[in-house]
């Protein structure tokens, strides 16, 4: 039995996962907004949705080596204030943009979305290892319950996007929403005793919680953060000598600190595989509203889809029990990831509303249990990481999917609409492509069309009009503008165009997202490969167990044969 208390955090806990949702689904649902009023390319928006995960996942990990030391109460102060903070400097992006112009309104979306994402980290560096010790006999069973929170929050903001596309309300409003659950979760935990981790309270200190994660785990984390660190664009623009050397570094200090033990080659692996489901999950969440409403050539009906595979996501994540307890963790992953690559190929080839309909429900079942499973599947076989652990591969995920997902799907977009208009309609290309390159990694730049532009022939000059119309009436002249100046004078050029222009730009959009879609199937094929190696290494030594702290003489062995010691 738990107490009353103990279920008040985990309530609460729950909560700071809808405050979460709500957050990424209504920032979802903006994107077309800010693409219209700011004039963002498609890259340049996956990049802002970037910000809102890669923030996270730093969070996450920073936090993850104290979280026991601070205490969780002073942790989610600290949530609170920095979920506060972002809605300050997130609403402050209109006002930036008539005074400083597109770049300076992208700096503050983008920081906007980071301080966003650290109240975020600093709550999933608490709930995780929290709910880990709350169900220490249940984990992966009571982590997916908990994290129904996330599809029960962006089911919330898209139910709310569209009363509020209904509605005419601005974005700005629309943002603020998720201070509601923020408010709430700060008064249930609020004066509430917090217990001591599972690792904490079994006498591990610090230095063994490195050791269990070890350099090999550490790696994968230091990897991202190197790209973090040297990405221009959606990173911190570093010279890559002076990013890597930074990265290097915290992997050497790492290493000093848990005396250079290599750890467990599984969870190394894990960790990969995990980036690969924040790619996969979060990072097409990032796009799929705009994807399939373009499919659909209906914004609202790409919400509703999102709803419904949202709605699978939360009510099937509170039954993993039962289902793990059939086919075990690492069955339910390869399953997942199974239905997720089926899903995406067919969510980027198929026609007509019923067919979208079963493959977005084929792509929802396939993304329910990746996340909440993982986290559980760590925490079980590597309980002497505590929060540790936990913090790492969810912060792994969360970098992934703000440096390589979100950003990578806006590139693979930008990158198939181009090509597509280059060849097909040249001269409206030329009409409608940005004036900035939208660059990613390595991969060559590519100049994707202008968001502003678009929204201006799709509403065939209605939005820009109003949004003339709306600085005049503020007292102002367009010449104040010089951004929407700009674009007007680039729209009586453009619109007698109109005509041809419109079904070759909607041809390469729609074609953009589908490509996007049938390339990132390649990930969870690539997952579901590397769960099925580890369900055949398990049956191997003879089933999946969970690792108990103290547990038997079998158990202690398992640990042992993975664990290895730098020369």
């Amino acid at each position: 039995m738990h107490s009353t208390a103990d279920k008040r955090l985990f309530w609460a806990s729950f909560l700071t996962l809808i405050a979460a949702g709500i957050g990424f689904s209504i920032r979802g649902s903006i994107l077309g907004n800010w693409g219209q009023q700011f004039g963002f390319t498609q890259g340049e928006l996956g990049n802002i949705t970037g910000g809102g995960l890669v923030g996270f996942g730093i969070t996450i990990i920073a936090l993850s080596f104290f979280a026991d030391r601070i205490g969780y109460g002073p942790l989610m102060i600290l949530a609170f204030l920095l979920h506060t903070a972002s809605a300050v400097v997130t609403l402050a992006a209109t006002p930036i943009f008539d005074a400083y112009g597109k770049e300076a309104t992208f700096q503050c979306l983008y920081w906007g979305m980071f301080l966003f994402a650290l109240g975020n980290g600093t709550c999933e560096a608490v709930i995780n290892p929290l709910t880990a010790t709350l169900y220490p006999e249940n984990k992966t069973h009571w982590l997916n319950i908990l994290h129904a929170g996330w599809p029960g929050g962006l089911i919330l903001g898209a139910v709310m996007g569209l009363i509020f596309e209904a509605t005419g309300t601005r974005w700005e409003v629309q943002m603020g929403v998720f201070l509601v659950p923020t408010l709430m979760y700060g008064l249930l935990m609020l004066g509430q005793p917090f217990p001591r981790s599972e690792a904490k309270s079994a006498g591990i200190t610090l230095e063994g919680m490195m050791q269990e994660l070890g350099l090999l785990g550490a790696a994968v984390a230091v990897v991202l953060l190197g790209v973090w660190m040297t990405e221009p664009k959606n990173g911190l623009g570093l010279n890559p000598i002076v990013g890597w050397g930074i990265a290097a570094v915290l992997l050497g200090l790492f290493g000093f600190f848990s005396s250079f033990r290599l750890g467990h080659w599984m969870l190394a692996f894990l960790l990969v595989l995990h980036a690969m489901v924040g790619y996969v999950e979060l990072g097409t969440d990032s796009w799929i509203t705009n994807i399939t409403g373009t499919i659909l050539d209906n914004k609202t009906y790409g919400l509703m889809l999102f709803i419904w595979t949202s709605g699978l996501m939360f009510a099937l994540r509170f039954f993993a029990g039962p289902i793990v307890h059939q086919i075990s963790p690492l069955g339910l992953l390869f399953g997942s990831a199974v239905l997720g690559t089926i899903g995406l190929l067919l969510l980027g080839s198929v026609s007509g509303a019923l067919l979208l309909i079963v493959a977005a429900t084929i792509y929802g079942l396939g993304k329910t249990f990746y996340w909440p499973t993982m986290l559980g599947v760590v925490s079980e076989r590597y309980p002497r990481g505590g929060a540790l652990t936990l913090g790492t591969i969810g912060g792994v995920g969360m970098l992934s999917a703000g440096l390589l997902g979100g950003p990578g799907i806006g590139y693979k977009q930008d990158y198939a609409a181009s090509h597509y208009l280059q060849e097909k309609a040249p001269e409206t290309y030329q009409r409608y492509r940005s004036n900035d390159e939208n660059r990613f990694l390595f991969f060559p730049p590519i100049a994707g069309l202008d968001g502003s532009k678009v929204a201006t022939l799709n509403s065939n000059g209605a939005q820009l009009q109003a949004d003339i119309a709306a600085l005049e009436k503020s007292g102002r002249q367009l010449s104040d503008d010089k951004n929407l100046e700009k674009l007007n004078v680039w729209w009586q050029g453009a619109k007698a165009f109109e005509s041809q222009d419109r079904p070759a730009v909607k041809d390469a959009t729609l074609h953009g997202g589908r490509q996007a879609l049938i390339w990132t199937a390649a990930v969870p094929a690539t997952m579901a490969l590397g769960y099925l190696l580890l369900i055949f290494y398990f049956r191997a030594q003879g089933g999946y167990q969970q690792v108990h702290l103290g547990g038997d003489v079998d158990e202690k062995k398992t640990l042992a044969s993975e664990y290895q010691t730098a020369p």
